[in-house]
């Protein structure tokens, strides 16, 4: 496996109006980190969690943290090596299928 990729959660601690049955944008960072730290033991990953409205000097998370609020994108926004591959309520599946694209494997043990 190549590099450890990095997922981003980017949202806000007030729930977005149409996600109010749902869970906040840093419970979802937290389930995420959690879900995808069983999914893939031993395989390193970065998770890092955006607030829009203070998002830190990296001109990136920066400049997505605008886009989410200028667009009105539904948050969270889970990003992994930049590609979005959730909004408002993001699913697991998806976050690990973008992670397998880059090597990682599920180590699920069935029955």
């Amino acid at each position: 496996m190549g590099n450890m990729v990095e997922i981003v959660v980017y949202g806000t601690e007030q729930l977005c109006a149409s996600c109010v049955n749902l869970p906040s944008s840093k419970e979802t960072y937290e389930w995420l980190e959690a879900a995808i730290s069983r999914k893939y033991p031993e395989q390193p990953f970065l998770i890092s969690y955006v607030d829009i409205f203070s998002p830190p000097e990296d001109e990136e998370k920066r400049s997505f943290a605008k886009r989410v609020v200028e667009e009105d994108l539904f948050y969270p926004v889970v990003l992994v090596e930049g590609e979005i591959v959730g909004e408002g309520n993001p699913k697991l599946k998806a976050v690990y299928a973008e992670m397998e694209k880059y090597g990682y494997k599920s180590e699920d043990k069935k029955g």
